[in-house]
This record gives structure tokens, sequence and C-alpha cells, in this order.
């Protein structure tokens, strides 16, 4: 199985536990990238971008990459912040009126951030033609009372999360999320990741392969069931690609994932650019929420925009300011701000286990062993 691109020898053991995930038949096709100080010392592709195995994976191949759009979405939010225009403790209704009814006057931004806003869903069922309908989507959330009493706890927002947290960066910005994204984060670090996907990259684009098998049974830790709205093959249409779904319709591949998270690792500046202050930066690690969350069932720490390193948590490191995400699927992102380091796993086959895929966190730890050498 030929693998391409660069990797330091320091972290040659990443480069072998890539080759032997995608020599087993674990990964159809995937990539691999590591930064660290802000500078990439693993950037690795290989394996086929269709089931078939016909199509190679490319340097330039693109996926959706699911909730892993989520942290996009979060560094958008961060950079309003950044400059002053938005507030994390203000209320959502400061910037969207119609937002503060039904008993959300007090739902602050940081709320909509760390999944503890009690809107997880809507209440009533939607289609994927009604999650491409960005009014409709964001209206029936502005009508909805909190299932929970915001702030007191985690409730993974699947898909009103990136609705949310976009409808506020469009009242400020006056630009969709997806083009706000593009120009404000993707353009000044040259970084090949879109919210909303242009006609001319779709030949670019590896759709992702349904996970095998039966889906695992419900978690009876789950105490607010969520619609999953979306199949995999919904994924393959022209609709999917145009969408600005910011909490799972996000392309790129691991490089670009790395490339633009990495900015968080590297004190908010790169080579070329400066897009945040390191307070801001480091106000990922406000703890919003600990513990069992209720549409998970799974115990998960919080801060804004993105889960943070504990010992209960499906991610784990050796470092305490590490703050990650992943998309469904497998794919998963993990900045440790202490080790300046950024890891990233991106991949076209799909599997049940989310945050556990073994996958990752085999790449994870053979990144972490590189860094004792």
């Amino acid at each position: 199985m030929a693998i391409h691109g660069i990797c330091s020898d320091r972290f040659s053991a990443v480069r072998e536990v890539f080759a032997d995930s995608l020599r087993s038949g674990a990964d159809v096709g995937a990539s691999v990238a590591v930064h660290l100080d802000g500078e990439p010392v693993v950037d690795l592709w290989g394996g086929y971008a269709d089931p078939a195995r016909t199509r190679p994976w490319e340097r330039d191949t693109l996926t959706n990459v699911w909730s892993m759009t989520k942290t996009m979405t979060a560094l958008c939010a961060l950079v309003l912040v950044d400059r002053g225009e938005l507030d994390l403790r203000a209320p959502v209704g400061k910037y969207w009126p119609e937002f503060g009814t039904a008993g959300k006057d007090h739902i602050e931004i940081r709320h909509l951030l760390g999944h503890t806003a009690g809107l997880p869903d809507w209440d009533r069922p939607m289609t994927l033609g009604d999650l491409c309908d960005w009014e409709k989507a964001t209206s029936l959330l502005a009508r909805q009372k909190p299932r929970w009493v915001p702030g007191t706890a985690s409730g993974y927002h699947r898909f009103t999360h990136g609705f949310l947290i976009g409808e506020v960066i469009r009242r400020i910005s006056q630009q969709t999320v997806g083009t706000f994204f593009a120009d404000q984060i993707a353009a000044p670090l040259d970084a090949d990741f879109h919210i909303g996907l242009p006609a001319e990259d779709d030949l670019r684009v590896s759709e992702v392969i349904p996970a095998p098998g039966p889906a695992p049974e419900a978690n009876p830790r789950v105490t607010i069931p969520v619609g999953p709205y979306v199949t995999a093959q919904d994924t393959w249409t022209p609709q999917w690609h145009r969408a600005e779904i910011p909490a799972a319709a996000g392309y790129g591949n691991a490089r670009s994932v790395a490339a633009i998270q990495s900015v968080l690792t590297s004190g908010g500046r790169t080579a070329s650019t400066r897009l945040l202050s390191e307070a801001t930066c480091r106000a990922v690690f406000e703890e919003q929420s600990h513990g069992i969350d209720l549409v998970l069932g799974i115990p998960l720490r919080f801060g804004i925009g993105y889960a943070l390193n504990a010992d209960d948590a499906p991610v784990t490191t050796a470092n305490a300011h590490t703050s990650y995400w992943g998309g469904r699927g497998g794919s998963l992102i993990v900045n440790d701000h202490d080790a300046r380091m950024t890891i990233t796993y991106v991949m076209n086959q799909m599997s049940h286990l989310g945050l556990t895929d073994p996958r990752g966190h085999k790449l994870l730890r053979s990144a972490y062993e590189a860094l004792t050498r």
C-alpha cells in the first residue's frame, strides 16, 4: 500500500501506524497530519477514494468530516470574540433578538458553544431539505423552549450547534457562516477546507463509506434522544455538498484541518498572519460542563467550542490543556496547547465507534510517543 506525503524521522511511528491501518483494511482511504509549533511534521495520505478501490486518494482529495466541522464554526466565533464583536457571556438575544423568547432570554453565547443551551434537536421532524433551508432551521430554533435549564448540563447539539452559532455569526458579520469562514479563516491560512462545497470541487470528493454492520444498541445513559436525520448516502448528493450546514457538512482533509486548527496550538499566530490572540486561544478552556452528556450518554467535559481533556473522557492525553473533537465515523482532531501540537485524522471508511475509534487513537498515541524521543 503506497503512502504519500512527508513525515519527519522523529514521527516515523505515525507513518508506520497509518500504513498498517491501510494495509489491514481498517481504512480504505485516509489522511493524517501533525503540526508542531505551527509547522507540519506529518502530512500523509494513501489508499483509495472509492469503495471499489479504483480511484487513489490524492493529495488534494476532500471528504465530508461530519462534526469536525463544528471546530471550524467555533473558530469563526472565536475570531469575532477576538475582535470584540462577540461576548461569550452576552445573551444570544443581544445579537439575534428573535431568539430571546420561550424561556431562552438567559441563554448565553458560551452555552451555544458548550452544548449546554438545551436545544439539541428541533421539536418537529426535520428532513434533509429542512436542514438545507437555513431560514427554516434557524426560525424553528428561535421559537423553541429549551429542554433543560441552560448552562446546567451538556446535551450534544448534533446539528443545531452549527445553526445556532452560525446565525449569530451571520447577524454580526452580515455573511453566511460558510462565506465568513472562507474569507476570514480559510483564505488567510490558504487552507483547503469548505463549509458549502463549490461545484467545481465535486470531482475531488471521496464520498464517505457507510459503517459496516448494525449500529450499536442505544446507550441506556442517554436521557435526551436526538434524531439522526442524515445517512451517509444523503451526503453523496449535490444538495448536501452545497448546503452550509456548519455542524456537519464541512469538506477537507487532515492537512487542511491541521493547518487551521494548529492556530490554537501556536498561540493564534501562523507564519503569515495572526488570527487570534493568545488570550482568545486560552478561552477554549473555560469549562462549561463536566458529566454524562444527556444526548450521547458518555462522560464529557466541554469548554468553548471543544471537548476538554479529563480522566473520564473518551480522548485523554498527559497534558491538561488539550482540546479535541471528532466527526461521525471516526475522524479526529486533537489540539495539545501545552505540547503545541495538533494531530488530525480524516478518512472515508466510517465506523460506529465515534470518539473511541481505535484508528485515530493509535495515531494519537504514536504522535505522543514521538514527542518523548
